[in-house]
């Protein structure tokens, strides 16, 4: 993740809008964010995170106060940081809630809520991603792969928060740690292993529960039993104690079945003898039935022997009764004959006023009135009817074929007409077609000269859009060698230095060779150049020969070395200006604008010549078809024609046979409008004079049947010893009553044998004997009897049930053993899971057998804080001149505590180990700043390999001495050395010195300001 740019607004100590390219401190790789305390210095580190996250580290958070109160009431606070992380680049824009002036709202103020604006660079163009503030921030998290507290402790190196880290208690290591690797997955292991845990030992209470249950069931079903607790075995044994329960039980179960055997012999005799009185009552009382029943028979005798008598003179009656009804059904049957007749010559008088040909018929055939109508007049009539009746049937299929005229003239009349439309819509249509026609052929030529021009535009096209690659490549060319020539500037000025430095050195070497030979002279002995034997200045001695002669070499090498990356740097600079003049020479040097321009037009003319082409195309297809359609129209015109000429022939034809036709049947309808109304009207009044002719001739028959019966009467009467028909039929029953009287008769027949037969049955014969002999039986004592039965019925019930309840008890104590043996049995199994569980939960929470009581979460930590130690190292032994190492510990802590974060330092001078506390305020500096950067590495690692390539490392510089600045810096420039980019956040004026490229934050009445000096230090 690296920063290129900053934007901060009306933010912070901030009044105005302030700038900082992050790339141009960037390209020094080390850069210094200095200013006085209070200038804003923290405030920018602020704006960063904020930009990020929304939000500030620590208490700082709250965004009410992060509006600068130094800027205008009506400024809007906002920081915009452009920022790439993962291979995009990305822009994101916020701005806090804030109390913007308002006329209209409350106090003078409207409130203004938080907004934010994240933006993604893609192909050269800036696309927005979001606007909401939650989706910006959860996809700027995705892209970062961090949170706010992870970048606030790795990209953000809080000197303050890692010293107090370094001198913490596990349980505070623990909380931070937690926040910054993710490990609450950990501790919802924990807490899930708990949860079992628990479950299982809540299946174990429940089994143990049920166990209860069953000892408690066994104990309520021997409750009623009465046994004797006192050699009972404890509960504690349960199944030495449901063995004694079913023993107990078993024995009170036997006891009781004896005492219902012998209840039931009680209950036997006292039915018995409860039976036997009864039965004696019942003959008693039977017997007194029977002499009742006996006196009512004798009582009704006289009404039996009437009853005998009328039933004799029915039988005589009965047999003239076939001729009796006779007479009377053929009596019955002349008079509705007479009724009918009557009737049906009212119906003939009464449809001759409203039939006509009823009518016509009557006028012809009546014989002294219109009302008499003999049999030969009705036959006749009726022959006629169906005469004219076959004439007008065999006359229906001609009506049938007028229908069928008058709908084909229908049918003709209305194609006729739908031809008619048809011809006028074709003119129609044919006047549309042919006006098409000419409008497609007027706009055929435009189309065909911008389509022969095709060709031509599609070449301008392609070569503006050569040139405008060419343009392209000419400015990329041009970047190109101007980074080349700054770098053959930056070699030629290095070779220009190391070649003075040769030089220098060389004429060093040069002024040295006289000392060097005063170095070998003495006194007395003459000189080898001047030949003097005195020596009284000999020159001062300088460095030695040696080392002189070896820097001179070293910077002649280097000299050289320059001199031939010079020269590489030359050859490239002259290819690359080759390259620019080549595509200067092919018209690269284009302005870009103009070349766009003008490739955006080609392509436009090009575009538009290939519409025009694919226009004519289509235009001359069409043409061609509207060619096709004008002939077919006026071929359907002609046909239209010929058609509605023939249809009009044809309807005049059928109109003919229609109206001949209609009138030959308009006779024969007869006012009717058909001709199946005439007939159904004749049908009707065939149908009266059948019903008067039916009427005449049931009316003869019925009066020669009446005197044949009456007869035959009075013949069978001086047989039968009745005077007259009326005598018999006033002694004649009719058939209940004939029935009823004979069933009574035979009842009082039947109820004397009956008495007869009881009197002497043996029942009633001991009844007799008994009561003479013994005399009546008393009421009590068989009441007496019956209570006593009742009793010992009710002890044997009970004795039985007692019996029965006990021997239940028993199945079901022997059920009850069984289900807890299979019970306990079953619950084996959860028992050692739950004792297992419980000790793995436990041990994840640092509890149970767990003697260094460090917890899973504490453990996983542990592992991670020992590779941050590590990491950690690596920084300490080269910021303490290999002294010092941090090293994590897993000692088993004091009085109980948890354990397994613990932290010391490694003396490797002495071999001791310290603790973190011991170290004093540098070392203690030097340790905690080791420690942010191992863990920012670690966390690096930890986020799937996030490149973290911008770092800040905020202030603990002033407590370092001069050599041990000098190491922080060392370790620090490594830092730098492997891509990063670190922002020192210090007023030290050492550091000032030492980096010359500066962020500075210059504090003022009316707020802070920003600027950026890359100087070099003097």
């Amino acid at each position: 993740m690296r920063i290129h740019r900053l934007e901060i607004s009306a933010f912070g100590p901030f009044a105005a809008t302030e700038h900082i390219d992050f790339d141009r401190l960037s390209a020094h790789g080390l850069f210094l964010l200095n200013g006085a305390t209070g200038a804003g210095k923290t405030s920018v580190l602020d704006a960063i995170c904020f930009a990020l996250y929304g939000s500030v580290p620590g208490a700082r958070q709250d965004g009410k106060r992060l509006r600068s109160d130094h800027a205008e009431a009506s400024a809007e606070p906002r920081v915009t940081c452009e920022f790439s992380a993962r291979g995009r680049h990305f822009e994101v824009s916020r701005s806090p809630a804030w109390d913007k002036p308002s006329a209209r709202g409350k106090n003078g103020f409207t409130v203004q809520q938080a907004n934010t604006v994240l933006r993604e660079r893609v192909n050269g163009e800036w696309t927005e991603k979001s606007g909401r503030n939650d989706e910006a921030g959860a996809e700027i998290a995705d892209v970062l792969g961090m949170n706010r507290e992870q970048f606030t402790r790795v990209v953000m190196l809080p000197q303050g928060d890692f010293a107090a880290f370094l001198r913490s208690k596990a349980a505070d290591r623990l909380e931070l740690l937690q926040s910054l690797f993710g490990t609450r997955r950990f501790e919802a292991v924990e807490q899930e292993l708990g949860r079992k845990a628990q479950a299982a030992r809540t299946e174990v209470a429940s089994l143990n529960g049920q166990l209860e249950l069953l000892l408690v069931q066994a104990e309520a079903e021997t409750a009623a039993l009465g046994l004797d607790p006192a050699d009972a075995p404890d509960r504690a044994e349960p199944d030495a104690f449901l063995t004694w329960l079913g023993a107990a039980a078993a024995t009170v179960a036997e006891q009781r079945r004896t005492a219902a055997v012998e209840a039931e012999g009680l209950r036997a005799g006292h039915v018995a003898a409860r039976d036997a009185a009864a039965a004696r009552a019942a003959r008693q009382a039977k017997l007194a039935a029977a002499e009742r029943r006996r006196a009512e028979a004798e009582a009704a005798a006289p009404a039996v022997a009437a009853k005998i008598e009328q039933l004799g003179l029915h039988r005589k009656a009965e047999v003239l009764d076939g001729q009796l009804q006779a007479a009377d059904n053929a009596r019955a049957a002349e008079e509705v004959a007479t009724a009918a007749m009557a009737a049906a010559v009212e119906e003939l008088r009464t449809a001759a006023l409203t039939d006509s040909e009823l009518a016509a018929l009557g006028d012809r055939t009546a014989d002294g009135g219109p009302g008499r109508w003999s049999g030969e007049v009705l036959r006749s009539a009726l022959g006629e009817l169906r005469s004219l009746r076959a004439v007008l049937e065999e006359r229906l299929p001609d009506e049938a074929r007028l229908a069928g005229l008058r709908s084909r003239s229908t049918q003709l009349r209305l194609g006729l007409d739908r031809l008619e439309d048809e011809r006028t819509s074709g003119n129609a249509a044919l006047l549309v077609l042919r006006q098409e026609s000419a409008d497609l052929l007027a706009g055929l030529r435009p189309l065909e000269e911008l389509a022969a021009e095709l060709q031509l535009r599609t070449k301008e096209a392609a070569a503006a859009e050569e040139l405008l690659v060419l343009v392209r490549r000419f400015a990329e060319a041009g970047k190109d060698c101007g980074a080349v020539a700054e770098r053959h500037g930056r070699a030629r000025e290095e070779y220009q230095d190391r070649r003075q430095r040769w030089l220098d050195l060389r004429e060093e070497r040069l002024a040295n060779a006289a000392a060097e030979l005063a170095s070998q002279l003495q006194p007395g002995v003459p000189c080898a150049v001047c030949g003097s034997p005195e020596h009284p200045v000999p020159a001062p001695a300088a460095a030695s020969a040696l080392d002189m002669a070896e820097a001179e070499q070293s910077a002649q090498l280097a000299c050289e070395a320059a001199e031939a990356a010079l020269a590489v740097l030359e050859r490239e600079l002259s290819e690359a200006q080759q390259v620019v003049a080549v595509l200067a020479a092919q018209g690269g040097d284009t302005a870009p604008d103009d070349a766009a321009r003008e490739a955006a037009l080609a392509a436009e003319r090009a575009a538009e010549a290939r519409r025009a082409a694919a226009d004519l195309a289509v235009n001359r297809v069409r043409h061609t078809e509207l060619d096709e359609e004008i002939a077919d129209a006026g071929r359907a015109l002609a046909d239209a024609a010929s058609n509605i000429t023939q249809t009009e022939s044809t309807l005049a034809e059928v109109r003919e046979q229609a109206d001949s036709l209609d009138e030959a049947l308009d006779n024969l309808r007869a006012g009717h409008p058909v001709l199946a109304r005439r007939i159904t009207a004749l049908d009707g009044t065939a149908a009266v004079l059948e019903r008067a002719d039916a009427a005449g001739t049931r009316l003869e028959q019925a009066a020669a049947r009446a005197a044949e019966t009456r007869q035959q009467l009075e013949l069978a009467l001086p047989g039968t010893g009745f005077e007259s028909a009326d005598a018999a039929r006033a002694v004649l029953l009719s058939a209940p009553d004939a029935a009823a009287l004979e069933a009574a008769v035979r009842a009082g027949q039947d109820e004397a044998a009956r008495i007869g037969e009881l009197f002497a049955s043996e029942e009633l014969l001991l009844a007799a004997h008994e009561l003479e002999t013994e005399g009546p039986l008393r009421e009590e004592l068989v009441e007496q009897l019956r209570a006593d039965a009742a009793a010992a019925d009710r002890a044997a019930r009970d004795a039985a049930l007692a019996a029965g309840l006990a021997e239940k008890s028993v199945r079901t104590l022997d059920d009850i053993a069984a289900n807890f043996s299979r019970l306990a049995e079953d619950g084996r199994e959860p028992r050692e899971r739950a004792n297992l569980l419980a000790a793995v939960a436990d041990t994840a929470r640092g509890a149970g057998d767990n003697n260094y009581r460090m917890s899973l979460n504490s453990y996983v930590l542990a592992a991670r804080l020992e590779q941050v130690a590590v990491a950690a190292s690596e920084r300490l032994i080269g910021m303490s001149d290999g002294r010092y190492i941090l090293q994590h510990t897993d000692a088993r802590a004091a009085r109980g505590a948890k354990s397994g974060l613990g932290l010391e330092v490694v003396d490797q001078w002495t071999g001791q180990r310290r603790d973190t506390a011991t170290l004093s305020g540098g070392e203690s500096f030097m340790a905690s700043l080791a420690l942010a950067l191992g863990l920012a590495d670690v966390v690096q690692q930890e986020t799937g390999g996030v490149d973290i390539e911008t770092l800040f490392v905020d202030e603990g510089f002033g407590s370092l001495d001069e050599q041990a600045l000098e190491q922080v810096m060392d370790a620090l420039e490594g830092l730098r050395d492997g891509g990063r980019v670190v922002g020192l956040v210090s007023h030290v004026g050492e550091m000032k010195q030492r980096i010359s490229t500066q962020l500075q934050v210059v504090k003022g009445r009316n707020g802070s300001t920003l600027h950026i000096s890359d100087d070099t230090p003097g």
